[in-house]
């Protein structure tokens, strides 16, 4: 490291902008990349009794080895503990969304990740052109997952890299069009600053963070509404109902964890609304209605409720 003195300095200043949780320990999802080596550089000045790098090796690249050593070394550098799980990531479609379910499979539900800024607004706009709900416009906000780099940019954290002599590992993934990801980061995101004559990044950041707080108070509204009585949740205003409607659906686990599509909600509200006495949902779950209330059906159950 050339210029220590400025790679303290520059810790410093980017540690202050990160919201790091106070615990004795913290374990880092560490893939090699710019942005998580930064989250274990600052992870490692940020207090801790210990911090474990953990690399999940998805065996997609050719030089998979080499990265996991790329961590290591980092690890030992910055006096974190190191780990490495090998995952399989089976064959299919969405390998994307295979590969990253699979890595978080194989860490703690609580791992801090190394998601910025950038990734926020990126994942904003997928969510919006998916037609997701408010939970998917304040996305990597809440959850058991830790993401205390959200306050910074992806330039910072090459920066940092940098900064420390670290050489990130570059995953071509990140540069191949087929993947809309891509695609929303090197074209949409920049024609929307230009059409702005802003970054927009910042801008769809906060309009993330204040849907999360709104949805926070709907939710905690909504929780003291009983989605199973249908003459509540049919006189509840229609947000509300909603919101009721999505939460049940997520305590009883239909979806296996998937938000439920926006006509499966209506589907049951309206079944509220007295119009119908079942109706299908997704994923071979079903909701019925007897005598005011509504009960769920899961696959394969039998579709009567009981009187």
């Amino acid at each position: 490291m050339a210029h220590a003195g400025k790679a303290r300095e520059l810790t410093a200043a980017l540690l202050s902008r990160c919201r790091f949780p106070e615990r004795p320990t913290l374990v880092c999802a560490v893939s090699g990349g710019a942005d998580s080596a930064a989250l274990l550089v600052l992870a490692a000045t940020a207090g801790y009794a210990v911090v474990e790098a953990v690399h999940v090796d998805h065996g997609l690249r050719p030089d998979s080895a080499g990265e996991r050593e790329q961590v290591r070394q980092l690890a030992q550098r910055v006096g974190a503990r190191f780990r490495s799980v090998k995952v399989d990531v089976g064959p299919g479609s969405n390998l994307e969304a295979r590969a990253r379910e699979a890595r978080y499979a194989a860490l703690p539900a609580d791992v801090a990740t190394g998601h910025t800024m950038d990734d926020l607004a990126e994942t904003v706009l997928l969510n919006l052109l998916r037609g997701a709900a408010t939970d998917g416009l304040s996305p990597l906000v809440s959850g058991p997952r830790v993401r205390p780099l959200l306050g910074l940019r992806r330039a910072e954290t090459a920066q940092l890299c940098a900064a420390h002599g670290y050489v990130p590992v570059v995953d071509e993934m990140n540069a191949d069009p087929a993947f809309r990801r891509v695609r929303v980061r090197h074209e949409l995101l920049p024609l929307l600053s230009d059409v702005a004559e802003r970054d927009v990044v910042p801008v769809l950041a906060r309009q993330a963070s204040l849907l999360h707080d709104e949805l926070q108070y709907l939710s905690a509204q909504a929780e003291l509404l009983d989605p199973t009585d249908a003459r509540a949740l049919g006189s509840a205003p229609v947000a509300l109902a909603r919101r009721a409607v999505r939460l049940w659906l997520a305590r009883e686990g239909v979806g296996n964890g998937h938000p439920p599509p926006a006509a499966a909600i209506e589907r049951v509200l309206a079944l509220a609304a007295g119009r119908g006495s079942r109706a299908d949902l997704f994923g071979g779950w079903s909701v019925a209605r007897r005598d005011q209330r509504l009960r769920l059906i899961p696959p394969g159950a039998a579709p009567n409720p009981p009187r």
